[in-house]
């Protein structure tokens, strides 16, 4: 659903892609970051919706989560020992460009305008990880392809763990990042365009409540466009309740 600069969906199908385009018209496709799918497969997604529905979608986890991670029991092709030694922490080596590459090439076949990062909470805010940032965006934008790839795509971040609100804004602004948040446990660092992600107030079973909803309607207001993905179980009916709050139904 998209109110008056908002664009309202899920992380991930709660239903089946024909019923949920029927409902939204933005979802963030979460395989991607697990196990990429077959680039015919996205493509039959992106032929089965509106020319106006829109995919994000999460980078593959070898570019962001080390192989110790327990998000790589979802992975269904078997690494090596060198790409599980060098997966991870957005370490510029073979594994990560090649894993980078493949997020890119499931990007351009759902057509998709907004790619997220999200780290783990074990990627703090070391000096080490600060300068791993910098060298992997500086070189996968310099290495897009083509007259339109310096616009072509929207780069969001979300740090967990101990990053401060400071340190995020700081490398968002100097390496051209939207600081991806749960904006209820923290406002955004970044102005303009908003990319929230609602994890659950108190955990993935949380149901938003209608004070919430209204609050996270004000939470908005300062970006536009201002993507809305819900990502607790309740998602549907929340993203439901929460679009008809933002046409003025409640």
């Amino acid at each position: 659903m998209t109110t008056r600069g908002l664009r309202i969906g899920c992380c991930g199908f709660p239903l089946s892609l024909a019923r949920y385009a029927q409902n939204f018209s933005v979802v963030e496709i979460q395989q991607t970051f697990y196990q990429p799918p077959l680039l015919p497969t996205l493509a039959k997604w992106r032929a089965a919706v509106p020319a106006e529905f829109e995919f994000t979608l999460k980078a593959w986890q070898l570019i962001t989560h080390e192989a110790s991670s327990p998000t790589y029991r979802r992975l269904r092709e078997k690494l090596s020992d060198q790409q599980r030694r060098e997966a991870g922490s957005f370490r510029l080596n073979a594994t990560v460009r090649s894993a980078w590459k493949r997020t890119l090439d499931c990007a351009r076949a759902l057509g998709s305008r907004v790619v997220l990062f999200q780290c783990p909470a074990r990627f703090g805010p070391s000096a080490e990880n600060k300068a791993r940032l910098r060298e992997f965006f500086r070189e996968i934008r310099r290495e897009l392809p083509g007259p339109r790839a310096e616009g072509e795509f929207t780069f969001v971040w979300e740090p967990r763990g101990q990053w401060t609100r400071e340190d995020a804004g700081e490398l968002c602004e100097e390496l051209g990042l939207v600081h991806g948040v749960d904006p209820f446990e923290q406002p955004p660092a970044t102005p303009g365009l908003g990319y929230f992600r609602l994890h659950g107030k108190a955990g993935y079973r949380y149901r938003y409540s209608d004070e919430d909803l209204h609050r996270l309607a004000e939470l908005t207001g300062g970006h536009n466009p201002c993507y809305v993905l819900f990502n607790n179980l309740s998602m549907l009916e929340d993203a439901r309740r929460f679009a008809c709050l933002a046409r003025g139904g409640a």
